[in-house]
């Protein structure tokens, strides 16, 4: 199956794109798109393919309007069709290499005693190792490569997103209960369709020349 979208298409989406500050409350992303958005998320790429966070999709008014006050009240955490808090693992253990392991054995069909060698690497690292002295951001890297696969996925889908790190995460993680949950919440992102009051949307996009960002060895 070809999966080539093209290149104009895809810069095109990207040229379109812009970290959306204020959006039409009133506009709603249909449901279809709004699946195919989470699914972008679970399918995004993860060191060891351990997805070590979660996304909590925060549809509840009177929740929304409680992380307004600690996100310095920037309007998107309100107006926007959806918002969406990603967090990540605080540490990792050997029962979250378990799960991948057992999930990997049930989905590919192979006994999970053939993926002794990948488990153990695992637990070597992250667990046992030295990176397990700073897995909450390692983890925290691995939700923004989600992050980052979902802002191209929602602009090619015609979907207006505003990533933010404007926000106080203890006070998320108290109101959204995830004191105690072994994850912390990391970075928000807003969903929806750009106002026409948004003076963002036309103002040219702000890049460095690509000498100046690639080179080429």
């Amino acid at each position: 199956m070809s999966t080539n979208i093209g290149t104009t298409q895809l810069l095109d989406a990207l040229h379109w794109r812009y970290a959306a500050k204020i959006f039409d409350a009133k506009r709603k992303i249909p449901s279809d798109i709004w699946t195919a958005i989470e699914q972008t998320l679970v399918l995004s790429p993860s060191s060891y393919g351990l997805q070590p966070y979660r996304f909590l999709v925060v549809n509840d008014p009177p929740t929304r309007a409680a992380l307004l006050s600690h996100a310095f009240s920037q309007p998107k955490v309100v107006d926007a069709s959806h918002y969406v808090v990603f967090a990540a693992r605080t540490s990792m253990t050997e029962a979250d290499v378990d799960k991948l392991i057992q999930r990997t054995s049930a989905v590919r069909g192979v006994p999970a005693s053939s993926l002794d060698a990948y488990r153990g690497a695992i637990v070597g690292d992250l667990v046992n190792g030295p990176r397990s002295k700073w897995s909450h951001e390692w983890a925290a890297r691995q939700a923004y490569i989600a992050l980052g696969n979902v802002l191209t996925s929602a602009a090619l889908l015609g979907v207006d997103a505003g990533p933010m790190e404007g926000f106080n995460p203890p006070e998320f993680d108290k109101l959204l209960g995830l004191e105690g949950s072994g994850y912390k919440s990391v970075v928000a992102c807003a969903f929806g369709y750009r106002s026409a009051d948004d003076k963002y949307a036309a103002a040219p996009k702000v890049r460095f020349e690509m000498s100046d960002l690639i080179k080429t060895i």
